[in-house]
């Protein structure tokens, strides 16, 4: 399963940055191979300043080696403290408010004598459109349903509880999924994941497509760098996957791509009633978006 993840997740790498250079139609990727100290590497591939995205990052990885004790313990399975890891992650700012800030991850974990998957990916809209949100849940929800019924609805709810901003009392966007530590059948396993990771793109750039092009204001900019910085909270603050690179010793340059080029912290920032800002912001909690008669 080790060769076989990691095979994938490279393949998913190059497909999914393909796809956001045809997307951007201007910048190109830059790769950049590192090794980690005790064991296993990686490419980072970075793109900036392109048409569409004002920094987009998909980076792959393998690594493997022995994890620090008091780390270890923590891992809620597997005995000692060798471990492998391999998977991608992605994080894409556009520049344009009007198109989104997306996740993904996809990972295969070993721990001593256990072995399981996690992932998922969730939409960070600043100005949200709800048909570009049910269209982002649908295309997941569909991935999902080729495997398990249950998958979805577990899995959204998953996403909602991950992706909250404790001490701000909301969610970092609109969702999507989220799955961590299944184990069970792995090649069934593994067969999800590999839908869920090529469902990416068709939830993503449909939307890229419909909303590059329009126009928007300083204001709305402004909104953008605002809901940026709450991004960098949650992933400074709560995120796993930062702090289980930081944890075992990654390269800090990969680990923390994901961050926002630019960010605004505005004291005390509330939206004023009756703006689409204050519209957006009504989208920041959880909702069952495949279900109208729930919104």
């Amino acid at each position: 399963m080790r060769e076989r993840a990691q095979e994938f997740f490279e393949e998913l790498q190059d497909g999914i940055c393909r796809g956001l250079e045809t997307a951007d139609g201007a910048a190109r990727f830059r790769e950049d191979a590192w090794e980690r100290v005790g064991g296993g590497g990686g490419r980072t591939r970075v793109m900036v300043d392109g048409a569409v995205f004002e920094k987009a990052g998909v980076n792959f990885s393998a690594v493997h080696g022995d994890l620090p004790e008091a780390y270890a313990a923590r891992i809620e399975l597997g005995s000692g403290s060798s471990f492998f890891a391999t998977g991608v992650s992605l994080v894409l700012h556009p520049r344009n408010p009007h198109v989104p800030t997306v996740h993904a991850n996809f990972r295969y974990l070993e721990k001593g004598d256990a072995a399981w998957f996690g992932g998922g990916a969730d939409l960070t809209p600043y100005y949200p459109v709800r048909e570009d949100v049910v269209h982002f849940h649908r295309t997941l929800k569909d991935a999902c349903d080729r495997h398990n019924a249950d998958y979805y609805p577990r899995f959204k709810k998953w996403c909602d509880e991950y992706f909250f901003i404790r001490h701000r009392e909301e969610t970092r966007g609109v969702g999507g999924i989220f799955f961590d530590y299944l184990q069970g059948d792995l090649d069934a396993l593994f067969a999800f994941v590999r839908d869920a990771g090529e469902a990416f793109l068709p939830a993503y750039a449909p939307i890229v497509e419909k909303r590059k092009s329009l126009p928007y204001t300083e204001r709305e900019r402004e909104f953008q760098l605002i809901r940026r910085g709450r991004y960098a909270e949650f992933n400074l603050v709560y995120d796993r996957g930062t702090i289980f690179g930081l944890e075992t010793r990654g390269r800090t340059e990969s680990i923390l791509m994901s961050l926002p080029p630019l960010a605004s912290w505005v004291y005390d920032y509330h939206p004023e009633p009756d703006t689409p800002e204050a519209e957006a912001w009504d989208y920041f909690r959880p909702h069952d978006w495949l279900d109208s008669t729930k919104n």
